[in-house]
């Protein structure tokens, strides 16, 4: 079983920035498709980047040029780099490890609220 592990999460005034880790513990990290996927109060999950095995990345278009998705194979550690936070940004911020369709690992989330 993969663990993952969000960090990062907090309290931000709009127009601030913060940096999400998500650690796995898994010897072929470098191998999973990688994505953040976000949770606000009363809304669906909905999947704010994704980077794959070969780094290309994608973007919800709410979060273009505003937040970077990045890993580092090798510290098992993928990052969502998010500037310019709006308050509609809160949200519970979940990483997500995928290898095709043989295994998916969900961490706690971490919660990121944008507010003065």
């Amino acid at each position: 079983q993969v663990q993952v592990v969000e960090s990062g999460g907090g309290l931000v005034q709009p127009g601030g920035s913060l940096r999400l880790s998500c650690a796995a513990s898994t010897s072929i990290f470098r191998l999973y498709e990688k994505a953040w996927y976000r949770q606000a109060p009363g809304k669906q999950r909905e999947l704010v980047a994704t980077i794959t095995s070969g780094d290309n990345t994608n973007y919800a278009d709410s979060v273009k040029g505003r937040f970077t998705i990045s890993r580092d194979n090798a510290k098992n550690t993928v990052y969502l780099q998010m500037n310019s936070l709006k308050p509609e940004d809160t949200a519970v911020y979940y990483c997500n490890l995928k290898y095709g369709s043989l295994a998916t690992y969900w961490g706690q989330g971490t919660q990121v609220t944008v507010s003065s």
